[in-house]
């Protein structure tokens, strides 16, 4: 196995033991600190004496949101966030302008003789706070049963908890007055919940792209124990596409313009119809599996490794505790832990988000509606791409007659792949190793993020997510972080953040 070689056996060798999570001191490498004495005492002193600010910090990003989605506050969230980065010393922030929602460029030169590369975003999805147990954006610290302390906000988890358990590290080393072991290149941008439509403008900028060349890879902090302690290491994730179909009288040229009477769909069509017969094209009988013309034509098998380390994360990964937390009570056609989870690494989606037309309040409105919408999203696998999907979409809808639908396309970009024996995956097994925190590899991430931006040309890096920490309920009411963990087995905000200064520190080392 990649990963457990006789090179990671000799970097382990030199690896210093640590604490436990929750107390937050992590194992560190020996090589690193023994060269600086005493640095990673002060370090881990500077984080413990910086919590409270941390924590404050966290709470007043989530009180800054940007919601791409209905172009809410966005330059101001942008703002805030190049503040947050001044703060905590890059030297150079930039704004970097787009097609759309502007992103953020920033370096911190320590003089160290390797660079890291790391992704932000700054937007958050949309919130109802009438389905929230506190306001969405007042980041209360609450106690939650079985986790502890926890901030409930929209952004806690996805992504402003584990970010902000960055900084807190970078701020830590700059509290110390020791030096970063590792250069950084860190790029944001405030477009992620719309699936990222204009991040490629931002990495290949010239100025970017030229600094990006330098790192060793690039990583998203993350914070995904599970109550186990366990994390899953993906090397990759699916290439999400969001779009809406439309159908409407209007541009059908048949149907109402408008909603009319419901007793006139005896002679005159209905739009919502329409849509529902074209929607009923993109999947088979069984309601899941895509049936756009095409679909699966590049789409590659699970390798025979892939496959080997599904079989191993199934035996160490509960399904029972992945079904309470999906509220689900049974897999797709009843299949067994294993397979399913092959499926959930292996499969292309074609999914309804929503479908919205004509009246939706008490009681009925005898109304025949003029116009209906969609929202959908598709979740791609190697080897398909964005462009490809689009393309086949619209070209299946067309040759059913249905080319009349309005097909607006929001945002997407490809799957992405990073080798197990890349050093940011390496680096991440022996931090994980050191913390004592279980970890499995898996092929790919069922969700996405545009690694792709990183890991295909132009910039051609391994790019995967890190983080000790737990949270959850990304895009759902009551989104939290845990900041002071009840649970010995799961780091609090302290150890999340130790744990980025130990990965800086083995990127610095690892062979």
């Amino acid at each position: 196995m990649q990963g457990n070689n006789n090179d990671m056996t000799v970097t382990r060798r030199r690896l210093l033991a640590g604490a436990a999570l929750a107390g937050g001191t992590a194992m560190v490498p020996a090589a690193a600190f023994g060269a600086v004495g005493g640095d990673r005492a002060k370090i881990a002193a500077a984080v413990e004496t910086g919590k409270a600010a941390s924590v404050a910090r966290i709470q007043d990003w989530i009180k800054h949101p940007g919601i791409a989605a209905e172009k809410w506050q966005m330059d101001t969230a942008c703002d805030y966030t190049m503040g947050l980065l001044r703060d905590a010393g890059f030297q150079m922030v930039k704004k970097m302008p787009t097609d759309g929602e502007p992103g953020i460029f920033a370096t911190l030169d320590a003089g160290a003789k390797r660079t890291m590369g790391i992704y932000f975003m700054y937007d958050v999805k949309q919130v109802n706070p009438a389905e929230w147990s506190s306001p969405p954006f007042e980041a209360r610290i609450v106690d939650k049963p079985g986790f502890g302390k926890v901030i409930v906000g929209r952004g806690a988890i996805n992504q402003k908890g584990p970010e902000a358990a960055f900084l807190a590290a970078v701020h830590a080393f700059k509290d110390a007055r020791v030096k970063l072991p590792v250069n950084l290149v860190l790029v944001a941008e405030g477009e992620e919940e719309i699936a990222s439509p204009n991040f490629h403008q931002i990495v290949q900028a010239p100025e970017v792209l030229k600094a990006l060349k330098k790192a060793e890879g690039v990583i998203i902090p993350s914070a995904w124990q599970n109550q186990n302690g366990g994390v899953q290491i993906n090397l990759g994730a699916k290439g999400p596409i969001e779009f809406q179909l439309i159908a409407s009288g209007e541009k059908w040229g048949r149907g109402p313009k408008g909603d009319i009477h419901s007793s006139q769909h005896a002679h005159v069509d209905s739009p919502v119809w329409h849509l529902v017969q074209a929607l009923n094209t993109l999947v088979g009988p069984d309601g899941h599996t895509p049936a756009v013309d095409g679909w699966f034509d590049n789409v590659r098998p699970l390798t025979a490794r892939e496959k080997e380390l599904i079989a191993a994360s199934a035996k160490t990964s509960s399904e029972d505790e992945a079904k309470l937390a999906l509220g689900v009570k049974a897999w797709i056609n009843d299949e067994p832990w294993q397979t399913s989870l092959e499926r959930l690494a292996s499969q292309p989606t074609i999914n309804i988000q929503g479908l919205v037309s004509g009246y939706t309040g008490p009681g009925g409105k005898t109304i025949l509606p003029g116009r209906a919408e969609a929202k959908l999203e598709c979740r791609l696998v190697p080897n398909q791409t964005a462009k490809e999907a689009e393309a086949k979409l619209r070209a299946h809808l067309k040759k059913r007659g249905f080319g009349d639908i309005e097909v607006n396309v929001s945002g997407g970009y490809d799957p992405t792949e990073t080798a197990e024996n890349s050093r940011i995956i390496r680096a991440q097994q022996a931090v994980y190793d050191r913390a004592g925190a279980p970890q499995t590899l898996f092929p790919r991430l069922a969700g996405s993020w545009p690694g792709a931006v990183f890991t295909q040309p132009p910039v051609s890096l391994p790019a995967g997510q890190f983080g000790l920490g737990h949270g959850s309920g990304a895009h759902a009411p009551n989104e939290y972080f845990v900041v002071d963990s009840s649970n010995p087995k799961v780091a609090g905000l302290t150890g999340s953040t130790l744990g980025f200064v130990d990965y800086l520190y083995e990127i610095s080392v690892i062979s």
